[in-house]
């Protein structure tokens, strides 16, 4: 006798009043539910700021600003008026800057004296080794660890610094050149808000900055990098936006302020805030506060990943029931041949189930 409406469906214990029955689908094996992509719980990305995070001042600051005859003060104060004046973006108005001040006085504005500028980048202690240290500790605890910077200042400067080898990629402003190897304009502006982009790009695996399949909907298992093992590091509070993204989507934020200064108030507002997760030095090397969050960080990342595992393989194992299951319902809204064909898939589904599920 079939259930009648309301009544539930033997083994499977489905409403029938409730289910529209396809019994040539629900005879086939049935995928298990839920994902079944776990390599990307085992990649963890760091997305850093550069200046004043991975450095203790801008990079312009080291080598250009000075090479042109001015002071820091000055070049950013007259950058920041032009700006202001022609409602401009700062970053525009300090790139220009960099034109006309290089032109004055008869630097070269070509990409390979930009990039000579980047080794000049005095960075904070422990940053050159801690990328490999970083890995080395993911490795350990079976997690890749990539390295991203996203920065508002000036591409062809990180890759000429020490830490460009390291980086699977750079979000950077960035100069045009014209035949002659000469910067003529702007390909690429990055702005505290529209820093925010490069964090979708890099967790659903949308690297190139003009590849508009950043904007497609994606399921958490597709993702390149999950949202919760994303970590952004920044000083500031134009690192925000950001910082709220990653928080916001499961990962960490983490502030960090300059250790010789041992100026705390941005990072005090921004813990207050709960923009950021932690805080600390921007010391990078081992054993201070900054690589044992991070450490444990990856620790967690490898925690979720294991359990991740266990309940893959609890799929695994339930999914011979759930054929069983689907087919038995099946079976009660059969006749003749069909009711036939599909008693003999479930006792051959049976046979797989593991236990007793009488």
């Amino acid at each position: 006798m079939r259930p009648t409406n309301g009544s539930r469906c033997g083994p499977c214990g489905c409403s029938n009043a409730a289910r529209k029955t396809e019994p040539d689908r629900a005879a086939r094996p049935a995928a298990p539910k839920g994902g079944t992509h776990l390599p990307n719980q085992s990649r963890m990305a760091i997305c850093y700021d550069f200046d004043r995070t991975l450095c203790p001042d801008d990079m312009q600051a080291f080598t250009f600003i000075p090479s042109v005859g001015m002071d820091a003060d000055t070049f950013w104060a007259e950058s920041n008026q032009t700006a202001r004046m022609n409602r401009m973006d700062r970053n525009l108005a300090w790139m220009k800057k960099m034109i006309d001040e290089a032109t004055r006085t008869g630097r070269s504005i070509r990409r390979e004296a930009f990039e000579a500028l980047g080794r000049d980048v005095k960075l904070y202690p422990g940053v050159e080794s801690w990328f490999e240290r970083v890995n080395g500790y993911g490795r350990r605890r079976g997690i890749e660890v990539e390295h991203y910077v996203i920065s508002s200042g000036l591409r062809e400067i990180i890759q000429g610094s020490a830490i460009a080898r390291h980086l699977s990629r750079i979000y950077a402003s960035s100069f045009l050149y014209d035949a002659q190897g000469s910067a003529v304009w702007p390909t690429q502006v990055v702005n505290y808000t529209n820093k925010t982009q490069f964090i979708f790009r890099i967790a659903k695996g949308v690297f190139d900055e003009n590849d508009d399949a950043v904007n497609r909907t994606m399921n958490a298992d597709d993702l390149y990098v999950p949202y919760p093992n994303m970590v952004y590091i920044g000083d500031s509070a134009t690192d925000i936006p950001s910082m709220r993204v990653v928080k916001n989507k499961g990962g960490f934020a983490i502030g960090v302020y300059d250790p010789a200064a041992d100026q705390r108030r941005t990072v005090y507002d921004l813990f207050e805030d709960r923009r950021i997760d932690f805080f600390a030095p921007a010391d990078y090397r081992p054993g201070k506060p900054l690589y044992r969050m991070v450490s444990k960080i990856i620790d967690l990342a490898a925690a979720r990943a294991a359990l991740m595992q266990e309940t893959e393989a609890l799929r695994r194992t339930v999914a011979p029931y759930a054929r069983y299951n689907a087919a038995a319902c099946a079976l009660r809204e059969l006749e003749g041949a069909e009711q036939a064909e599909v008693s003999r898939l479930l006792d051959a589904y049976r046979s797989g189930v593991q236990g007793n599920i009488d």
